[in-house]
């Protein structure tokens, strides 16, 4: 314990009462506490929290400041008409049975016609203290050799109340003097709390533009190259408490829940955690008679698009199993006839039981098809699999994966044998021809696409300033076009967008560049001359980050045909990942592709589903494939990373296309 029992501090304030001297018509003295009640001349009509903390405060040190009363007209009981928190705890702490009905409570008896005058006074002349102030006294009371325990005790609070209002004491003395000015906010202030690094601290405050200073943005500066606890999949695979037991180091934010707000800072360890708990599943695999495994924990279907994929062979199935699937099916349409009876009395409840049934059964009957398919031997003998984890943090196995030379030698021996295996080993060329997108879609999908990549241009003001510069050298140095020094017209790409894709308005990419350019917007004058002066005394680094903002609103990047790839030297330069920007959902992409398309992708993402969503009508599907795809990873392929032939054959042909580049800025 380290403050003054209640008693004691009761025995002072007797103390007082009998020997301070008080104002004209005032006195101090002990009053009963069953004898105090609320007054309702007490002018403060909000408030009244806290109670709790309050209590635990008092009964551990004490009723600090006494209550004022004035005599209640039955001569016996007296109003409070100033304290009305500390009555309430006080009464708390009775019933709590930590104080007695008749416990002396220190009053100061006021005039009645003063009432609410001394009401007033109490409330309007005091001046709360600066919660900074609040900061540093806790930290003092640390430095004294108090416990935090204790401390929370004293107040009423959690230790880990008093463990933030010290990490917060420790954020650097620049920022906290700016927080008591009003130039930092607590929000702000509690994101550079993360780090103790008091350096860090003001490099990513006063370093960053006004528009990139939000809590969230800070906070992702300082943690760059951490991984989120919560939302990296390989974290979720390994576990916190795996990662912690084999020495991996965590950095936990304070202000944010248990799970949010902690970052692994060792990523190799936790990459090579992940690799030995995947380590069974991939022997697993190999004991499928597989020529190579590979385990990739990070593997992304951008990468896996390098690969061809070999299809599976379907046997016939025995005479049991013909007999069950017969069964499930006649089971499935008798429920499907129920739920569909427009007369049958089938209450919601009963609804969603029979739709649970159906999927038990389609479950049942998609595992059975599941066995049925195999790979042939020739198959095995030169394809693949890569054991890997998913975005949801599962483990997830891609089977039947060729490489190039792979897939051209099972070709070449299924040729050589004559056609042998009847066309389900081929592979590449001579896969039945894919559904395409239509030219509507693939304009849609690209306007995302190039939202995407205007917020991460304005993000990347060394990558603005390449493109500018780019741009400038191509036409000036290379092709020496004559004409005005300064002979550049810009248009912004980014109003126009929602003509093809009217759910751009809602997208993350685009909300994210409109706030940008509206906080500028906002400290830029109208008049053209007046932003010459601003623009001239602008720091060095806004004004770059101005640049990237401005650049950023000209890329144009939209296609009419999945094959065009616009902006692709600029989209590996920002390392794009329309993961970030884009998700698959029934209203932005399978309601726009046929049945056909859509069961192509659920094929890649949901293979054990393709049987039973095959069965459903169009708009149910696709309702169904964006379920399914919710956390999957999955991508349109116009959407993903180019893959390394990809970007080995764009390295070679960059001269040839550079010209094509230009364009991407929007510029004329």
């Amino acid at each position: 314990m380290n403050t003054m029992t209640l008693s004691e501090t009761t025995a002072i304030a007797t103390a007082a009462a009998s020997s301070s001297t008080c104002a004209a018509g005032q006195e101090r003295r002990l009053v009963a506490l069953s004898l105090l009640r609320p007054s309702s001349r007490n002018v403060r009509r909000s408030g009244g929290t806290s109670i709790p903390e309050l209590a635990a405060s008092i009964a551990r040190v004490g009723l600090l400041h006494n209550l004022a009363v004035v005599q209640n007209v039955d001569g016996e009981r007296f109003d409070v008409v100033a304290g009305r928190r500390r009555l309430a705890a006080l009464k708390l702490l009775v019933k709590r049975r930590k104080l007695a009905k008749d416990f002396e409570v220190p009053c100061l008896l006021v005039p009645d016609g003063a009432a609410r005058t001394v009401s007033l006074t109490e409330n309007v002349q005091r001046e709360s203290m600066h919660p900074a102030d609040q900061f540093e006294a806790f930290a003092a009371l640390v430095a004294e050799g108090h416990p935090v325990e204790d401390i929370a005790a004293d107040f009423g609070v959690s230790p880990l109340v008093v463990q933030r209002r010290l990490k917060l004491a420790n954020v650097s003395p620049r920022l906290l003097a700016d927080y008591r000015v009003d130039a930092v906010t607590l929000d702000q202030l509690m994101a550079l709390a993360i780090t103790d690094d008091p350096a860090a601290q003001e490099a990513a405050f006063y370093d960053s533009p006004d528009w990139q200073r939000s809590p969230d943005a800070l906070r992702e500066h300082l943690t760059q190259d951490e991984l989120s606890a919560a939302g990296d999949a390989l974290a979720r695979f390994v576990g916190l408490d795996a990662y912690e037991a084999a020495g991996g180091a965590l950095r936990r934010d304070l202000f944010s829940d248990e799970q949010q707000g902690a970052y692994l800072t060792d990523p190799a360890l936790l990459d090579r955690l992940a690799r030995d708990k995947l380590a069974d599943t991939a022997e697993q695999v190999r004991g499928e008679g597989w020529a190579w495994i590979d385990v990739v924990p990070r593997a992304t279907y951008a990468e896996l698009h390098v690969f061809q994929r070999a299809r599976r062979e379907r046997r016939q199935p025995t005479k049991a199993e013909a007999k069950r699937i017969a069964k499930l099916e006649a089971e499935q349409q008798a429920l499907q006839d129920r739920l569909d009876d427009e007369e049958a009395d089938v209450s919601d409840e009963d609804a969603q039981g029979l739709q649970d049934q159906l999927d038990a059964l389609g479950d049942q009957i998609d595992a059975i098809n599941q066995s049925l398919t195999t790979y042939a031997p020739e198959v095995l003998a030169q394809a693949g699999a890569v054991v890997a984890v998913d975005h949801a943090g599962a483990v997830v196995v891609h089977r039947g994966l060729l490489r190039g030379e792979q897939a051209q030698k099972l070709r070449e021996r299924v040729k050589g044998e004559g056609g042998a295996t009847g066309g389900d080993a081929e592979v590449g060329a001579a896969e039945p021809p894919k559904a395409s997108l239509s030219e509507k879609l693939v304009r849609r999908l690209s306007a995302h696409r190039t939202a995407a990549l205007q917020a991460e241009v304005a993000r990347h003001p060394q990558i603005a300033l390449v493109l500018l510069v780019h741009h400038l050298a191509r036409r000036v140095i290379c092709n020496g076009y004559e004409g005005s020094p300064i002979n550049i017209s810009a248009t912004s790409h980014v109003d126009g967008l929602v003509t093809h894709a009217p759910d751009i308005v809602e997208a993350p990419a685009a909300l994210g560049l409109r706030a940008v350019c509206e906080a500028w917007a906002g400290r830029l004058p109208d008049d053209s001359a007046a932003m010459f002066e601003v623009l001239l005394a602008m720091p060095q680094t806004d004004l770059i980050a101005l640049l990237a903002v401005c650049v950023a609103s000209t890329v144009g990047a939209i296609q009419s045909r999945e094959t065009e790839a616009p902006a692709s030297l600029l989209a590996r330069a920002l390392d794009l990942d329309m993961h970030v920007w884009w998700t698959p959902t029934a209203a932005g992409y399978f309601e726009h592709v046929s049945k056909a398309k859509a069961l192509e992708a659920v094929a890649v993402f949901a293979p054990d589903q393709v049987t039973r969503l095959s069965k459903l009508k169009k708009g149910d599907l696709a309702s169904e494939a964006e379920r399914l795809a919710a956390g999957s990873g999955w991508l349109p392929a116009m959407l993903c990373a180019p893959s390394a032939s990809e970007r080995s054959d764009a390295a070679s042909s960059a001269n040839a296309s550079s010209a094509d580049e230009d364009g991407e800025a929007g510029q004329e």
